[in-house]
C-alpha cells in the first residue's frame, strides 16, 4: 500500500486517512482493496485485476487525488521553523517533595533523587521576571505549579501568584497559572484561593478506588482515594465544572482501563484522560504483549465514548481530540513538545532543565535563573527533534498527529531524544485511529 495514506478498519468501517492532507475518508470494501494497490498511476494494472467494477472507484480515487485530499504532496519543514527559540512557559518545582508514595512515580516519591526540598518564595519570584525578561515579546505566557506536591508549599505558591499578578497588571501580559495535585491537601480554604486567583488545575486521580488505592498511597501505606475524590468533587463543583482536567494513569494491572474512565465519569468529572505508565522495568510496567489487550482496550472506550456523547451528557477525553480542519500548525505539527527551547522547568533551587522530567539530570542542566540558558547547544538540539529528524517518524501515518511524541520518554527508555518510545508510539496510533474512527461519525 502506497505510503503516502493509512487504510484501517474499525468497528467494520473502513477508513482512509490522507497522511499529508489529513484527509479522512469513508470507503467501502472494493475501494479499500484498490487502495492496497492503487498509486495513482497504475489504472490499467487495476483493471485487468478488477475488471469493470474499479472503473467507478478510480474515477473517484482520482477525482480525490485532483482536489488534492489524496496522495497530496509531502509537507516539507518550513524555511524559518522556530530560527529562535521564545521561551513561553515555566514548570516550577515548587515542592521536591511529596505526601504520597505512587508505586510508578517517576519523581522517585517526589524528590527527585535527592533530599527532600521546597523552592523559596524568592526562587519563585525570580522565576517569574527571568521569564518575563528572557521573552518580553510575548502577550501571553504560561506557569505550572509542580511537585512533589506543590501544595506542601503554599507560601512559595501564594508569592510566587502575588508576583504574577502583580507583573500582569505593571505589563498587561496574560499570565495563565496552573496546579498540578494528588488533592490530599485541598481543603476549603486552598479551594478558595485557588478560585480566587483564577488557577487551573490538574488533578491526578487513577478511576476506580481499588485501583487507585492499590499504587497510590500515602507515605505512611494508607490508601488516598476517597480524601482525594472528596477534596477533587468539592473543588470542581466550586468552579461549576470548569477550568480543571483529572490525569489518571493505567498500568500493567488495569489494562481494563475504560472501567476506571467510567469511574471518573460517574464521579462527575467530565475532562478527563488515562495515560499509560511508561517504566522500563517492574510488575506495574507495560509490555510489547499487553499491547493487543491495550488496542482492544480503546476500540471498547471508544464505544464508551460514543454512547455518553449520544446521550447528551459527553466528557471530553484528551487523546480523541483532533481537529482534522482548523487544527494545529504545520509549526506545532512537527513538534508539539516545547520542552527545552519554549517550556522549561525550574527546579527548587533555580536550576534550568527541559522539561519536569529532567530535573536532576546533570547533562540536561540548561542553566539558572541568574545566569540564564549557559548550555547554549541544548535547546538547539531540542529545537531540532522533530519529526523531520527522527527517522522512524519518517514513514509512520500519525506523525501529524503526535508530533514525534514525548522527548523524556525517549531519553529515558532509549537514552536518545531522536529515538521515539516504541510501546508509546503503538499505543499513539491507536489512539489516532480512534480518534479517527469518532470524526467519521
Amino acid at each position: 500500500m502506497d505510503n503516502r495514506i493509512h487504510l484501517f478498519k474499525i468497528k467494520g468501517k473502513n477508513l482512509l486517512y490522507d497522511i499529508e492532507s489529513s484527509s479522512l475518508h469513508e470507503v467501502d470494501d472494493l475501494t479499500a482493496e484498490i487502495l492496497k494497490e492503487f498509486d495513482g498511476e497504475n489504472d490499467g494494472e487495476i483493471l485487468r485485476k478488477f475488471g469493470d467494477s474499479a472503473k467507478d472507484v478510480l474515477e473517484d480515487l482520482h477525482f480525490l487525488i485532483k482536489e488534492g485530499s489524496l496522495f497530496a504532496p509531502k509537507l516539507e519543514l518550513p524555511k524559518n521553523y522556530r530560527p529562535e527559540g521564545v521561551v513561553k512557559s515555566l514548570c516550577l518545582m515548587v515542592a521536591e517533595d511529596c505526601n504520597l508514595a505512587c508505586k510508578y512515580c517517576f519523581a522517585e516519591g517526589g524528590t527527585y533523587g535527592h533530599e527532600r526540598a521546597v523552592m523559596s518564595p524568592e526562587t519563585g519570584i525570580r522565576a517569574i521576571d527571568f521569564l518575563l525578561k528572557t521573552s518580553p515579546q510575548r502577550e501571553h505566557y504560561e506557569i505550572d505549579f509542580f511537585g512533589g506536591e506543590p501544595l506542601l508549599n503554599m507560601e512559595t505558591l501564594k508569592a510566587t501568584t502575588k508576583c504574577a499578578r502583580d507583573r500582569e497588571k505593571e505589563t498587561g501580559k496574560t499570565i495563565k497559572l496552573t496546579v498540578t495535585t494528588n488533592g490530599i491537601l485541598l481543603t476549603d480554604e486552598v479551594i478558595d484561593w485557588l478560585n480566587e486567583n483564577n488557577i487551573s488545575v490538574v488533578l491526578s486521580l487513577d478511576g476506580r478506588k481499588e485501583v487507585h488505592d492499590k499504587v497510590r498511597k500515602d507515605r505512611g501505606g494508607n490508601p488516598t482515594y476517597d480524601r482525594a475524590l472528596k477534596n477533587f468533587q468539592k473543588l470542581v463543583k466550586s468552579r461549576n465544572g470548569e477550568n480543571y482536567y483529572i490525569r489518571g494513569t493505567y498500568t500493567r494491572e488495569n489494562l481494563d482501563f475504560t472501567k476506571d474512565v467510567a469511574a471518573m465519569y460517574d464521579a462527575g468529572f467530565r475532562i478527563l484522560s488515562m495515560e499509560p505508565v511508561v517504566l522500563k522495568h517492574g510488575e506495574l510496567a507495560i509490555r510489547k504483549e499487553d499491547l493487543p489487550r491495550i488496542f482492544e482496550e480503546y476500540e471498547i472506550l471508544t464505544e464508551y465514548y460514543l454512547q455518553k456523547l449520544k446521550s447528551g451528557d459527553p466528557f471530553n477525553f484528551f487523546h480523541f481530540n483532533i481537529d482534522l480542519q482548523g487544527g494545529p500548525c504545520l509549526h506545532k505539527r512537527v513538534a508539539a513538545c516545547g520542552a527545552g527551547h519554549e517550556y522549561y522547568a525550574v527546579s527548587e533551587n533555580g536550576d534550568l532543565y527541559p522539561c519536569h522530567q529532567f530535573v536532576g539530570k546533570d547533562e540536561y542542566k540548561l542553566g539558572d535563573i541568574a545566569s540564564g540558558v549557559v548550555n547554549v547547544n541544548l535547546p538547539d538540539k531540542f529545537r531540532s527533534a522533530h519529526i523531520f529528524n527522527k527517522k522512524k517518524c519518517g514513514d509512520c501515518f500519525a506523525r501529524y498527529l503526535c508530533s514525534g511524541g514525548c522527548h523524556a520518554n525517549a531519553v529515558n527508555m532509549n537514552n536518545d531524544l531522536f529515538l521515539p518510545y516504541e510501546i508509546g508510539c503503538e499505543i499513539q496510533k491507536k489512539r489516532a485511529e480512534c480518534a479517527l474512527y469518532i470524526l467519521s461519525k
